[in-house]
């Protein structure tokens, strides 16, 4: 029995002591029960407050309803017992039979275990990383990257649609600089101030110049202007390469430039104006984002006529919504707190609930311990460099199990080590062990066939199966808190279960002995636990190795 059937169960039994008139509420007034693992597993399977939810408007106390509720649910198939505990919680033990049918539902399920519709109707865009397409990714985006794919996963799990959206800062002042930059290096004159520095300019130069020889006889505008848009194409097709390796997609890549030059960012500002919100003074043009609890309001139109980059995040933001995306999330850097009062202003400005169609999350900063500075970039460490030196799989999921707001340090030896002490090998060890167990469960003859779950159990067994039993609650809420890093530490719990149980029970016989029905069914707990694993270390974005 799955979590979920229980709680349908709980529900059902609630439903049949209204319809008998022994509990004082409508059909409407009972919920979906929520069920979870007891602190001291002594107490039972499972356990329910949902007499504590509704004795209050069912006229009655707690703990005489939870006692209702356990008379009939003890006569319910598959329950051994259900005890009442303190002011009013249902504790539940369940027949050996029901607990392990839960193996099979997880064998069953496969990838799809875990996946629920807690967010279904929900249409979101994601947008982060957007690093600016002048340079390489650094140390500063992998955050983002690590944790913006695994909610996206999260999201999709839990029935939202969700695009993972990466805005591409191409216009402004900072591309005729990059342009310039490299035509510096192609022609071997002076990088110009606030140019950008580094061997990957040079490197840029070089393969521009391999594409249009003629660069150096250009008049100097156009040559700018013909090294500006090949490296720019040049620099996104390397970060994109570096994403992948990464494990990173984005289903759109939206042009900056494209909103200038399509007139959406001056329609943007017509379109606040007619919703009252934009004035003129001093010859500029403003968006009133004080009526909105923004610290002061924003320069949309520059007086000399020049739209700020505040117009293109207000026409990028009524972009979203005209695509029609009820929810944006937006994940930025610990240097952007300033954003977050001007972007609900723009919701709040665009007609928008801030409190419900726009969402903006903060990452702390992260930092690498010895690591080297990139010698391409200069003064920084490169995204594709921390792969190549620690690995796609230990840096996601190092990334992932810490909350975004807390400052992490990565410490890349320890990362590389190959030991139980090193999280993401423990639960990798883990998912291996399982396939092991299941290779040699094979070669000594052990069926999947006659799986009686009533043969699990020993102590073990109910307790990995409780670990398991966890999954869909657990992705469903880390979805909900956009927290990947529950996901992860769950994963560590069932890594350990496994681990315990894998020493208590037997899945192969031992020497002489003959294949029995404990095994089989260990078989398939075994084949469980590897399903939950990889279906977990699927949305963070690592891997399941079958060996190590």
């Amino acid at each position: 029995m799955t979590p979920a059937e229980l709680a349908a169960l709980i529900r059902s039994v609630l439903l049949e002591a209204v319809a008998a008139g022994d509990v004082a509420l409508s059909a409407e007034d009972v919920p979906e029960p929520k069920v979870e693992r007891p602190r001291q597993r002594e107490h039972g399977d499972w356990a329910t407050n949902v007499a504590m939810q509704l004795a209050k408007k069912a006229g009655t106390n707690p703990r005489a309803l939870a006692e209702l509720l356990a008379a009939r649910l003890a006569r319910a198939d598959g329950v051994a017992a259900a005890e009442v505990a303190g002011p009013g919680f249902l504790n539940i033990r369940l027949e050996a039979g029901a607990a392990g049918e839960l193996a099979r539902a997880v064998v069953e399920a496969g990838p799809a275990f875990g996946r629920n519709e807690a967010l279904t109707g929900h249409r979101i865009n994601m947008e982060f990383v957007s690093a600016n397409p002048t340079g390489p990714l650094h140390v500063g985006h992998t955050r983002w990257a690590a944790l913006g794919d695994a909610m996206v996963r999260l999201l999709r799990a839990s029935g939202a649609e969700v695009v993972p959206e990466y805005y591409i800062n191409d216009a402004g002042s900072q591309m005729d600089k990059f342009g310039a930059s490299i035509v510096a290096r192609a022609t071997g004159t002076d990088v110009p101030d606030g140019g950008y520095q580094g061997s990957y300019v040079a490197e840029l130069a070089a393969k521009v110049l391999a594409e249009r020889p003629d660069l150096p006889e250009l008049p100097h505008d156009e040559a700018v202007a013909v090294a500006r848009e090949l490296g720019y194409r040049l620099q996104m097709a390397e970060i994109e390469e570096t994403l992948a390796s990464f494990n990173v997609h984005f289903d759109v890549w939206f042009s900056e430039r494209e909103l200038h030059d399509g007139g959406a960012v001056e329609g943007a500002v017509e379109r606040l104006r007619e919703q009252g919100h934009v004035y003129d003074e001093g010859g500029a043009v403003w968006l009133r984002t004080t009526d909105f609890s923004d610290d002061k309001d924003r320069v949309l139109v520059r007086a000399d006529g020049s739209p700020t980059y505040f117009a293109a995040d207000a026409a990028y933001y009524l972009s979203k919504k005209d695509r029609g995306f009820g929810e944006k999330i937006y994940l930025l850097g610990a240097d952007h707190h300033g954003y977050v009062n001007r972007l609900k202003a723009i919701a709040s400005c665009a007609g928008d609930d801030p409190e419900k169609n726009i969402e903006i999350l903060i990452g702390q900063l992260v930092s690498v311990a010895g690591a080297r500075m990139s010698k391409r970039a200069g003064n920084i460490i490169e995204l594709r460099d921390i792969i190549e030196w620690i690995g796609t799989d230990p840096v996601r999921y190092t990334l992932a199990r810490f909350p975004a707001d807390s400052p992490l340090t990565l410490d890349g030896e320890k990362l590389r080590e190959k030991n139980l002490d090193n999280p993401v090998y423990y639960v990798q060890y883990a998912y291996a062990r399982t396939r092991n167990a299941s290779r040699n469960a094979e070669e000594h003859g052990v069926p999947r066939d006659g799986f009686d779950p009533a043969a699990l159990d020993h102590p073990a067994d109910t307790e990995l199966l409780g670990a398991l039993g966890q999954f869909p609650e657990t992705v469903a809420h880390a979805a909900r808190l956009r927290e990947p890093h529950r996901v992860a530490r769950y994963l560590e719990q069932v890594a350990a279960a496994y681990h315990q149980w894998y020493g208590q029970t037997r899945i192969s016989p031992r020497g002489e002995d003959q294949v029995d029905a404990g095994h089989t069914a260990r078989l398939w707990l075994n084949d469980a636990t590897s399903q939950v694993l990889a279906n977990g270390l699927d949305l963070l974005g690592v891997s399941a190795p079958e060996r190590m």
